[in-house]
């Protein structure tokens, strides 16, 4: 109540603490891809594969944009020698 009067919280929202999974999987996927990742351990867990692929996302539009390809691959059977699109 002291913390939604001061303006730090709006009213019934309750922040929780981070997890550990989620804290661990964000600062794997900070250093390593996920690639090396699985090569390098043999048993990961489901729930914690889950999350590092979740923190490996790029977060900015930039970066989203970056890695992100719209082609449809139509462009590229045009433009093959004898690849004509019907």
């Amino acid at each position: 109540a002291a913390a939604a009067a001061l303006g730090l919280l709006p009213l019934g929202k309750i922040q929780s603490p981070e997890s550990l999974l989620d804290i661990a999987a964000r600062k794997v996927a900070e250093k390593w891809p996920f690639q090396q990742v699985e090569e390098r351990f043999e048993r990961i867990p489901e729930p914690v594969q889950r999350r590092i692929v979740y923190w490996s996302f790029p977060r900015s539009e930039r970066e989203i944009c970056m890695y992100s390809s719209f082609n449809t691959g139509a462009e590229d059977l045009a433009t093959a020698p004898g690849g004509a699109v019907a």
